[in-house]
């Protein structure tokens, strides 16, 4: 990992979902782990919503690319609260890139800031949910803040939505394997 990383990305070529955020908190900073803040609703909400079969702990962020879960921000150097982080920082070329490069099947943002840095919209124009297709990319999806400093804007529905979208694919795959007889 390079040493002005904050958090290293777990990526790999093909994965079913890459979560990205902006940056790392202060505290997923300071410990090394994703959505580490115990006020954080990220690993509650993953488990609650059915895309992983357990609730993991955010030192086991590392083991979800054996789910075919991967994780990266758009800024890798900076840490804080999205309004602390930045703009110079933002990296989203390096992020289409990564994207480009292992071509994950679904990309969710955890919050609107990010999907708007991305979008290069503001905040207020971009929707929960699936967002409209666009051929160069995966599928994406914007998701609500888990941030404990957010809870004012959380829904689960967003990641329920996400959960069943990624669950269908799954089942898809699975349906087009030749069956060995």
């Amino acid at each position: 990992m390079d040493a002005t990383h904050r958090l290293p990305d777990q990526l790999r070529p093909d994965l079913r979902l890459v979560f990205v955020g902006t940056a790392a908190s202060a505290r997923s900073a300071e410990v090394g782990h994703y959505y580490a803040h115990p006020g954080n609703r990220f690993w509650r909400a993953i488990h609650e919503a059915g895309i992983t079969p357990r609730r993991y702990q955010p030192g086991e962020f590392a083991e979800l690319i054996e789910l075919g879960i991967g994780f990266t921000d758009l800024c890798k150097t900076g840490a804080g609260m999205d309004h602390q982080i930045a703009a110079e920082t933002i990296d989203v070329p390096g992020f289409r890139a990564k994207m480009d490069k292992y071509r994950p099947r679904t990309v969710a943002f955890t919050g609107k800031k990010a999907a708007s840095l991305f979008y290069g919209k503001p905040s207020a124009a971009i929707a929960l949910g699936r967002q409209v297709r666009d051929a160069s990319l995966p599928e994406v999806f914007v998701l609500p803040s888990p941030s404990g400093a957010a809870s004012g804007h959380w829904t689960i529905e967003p990641w329920r939505e996400l959960a069943a979208w990624i669950n269908s694919c799954v089942n898809e795959v699975q349906r087009n394997r030749p069956h060995d007889f």
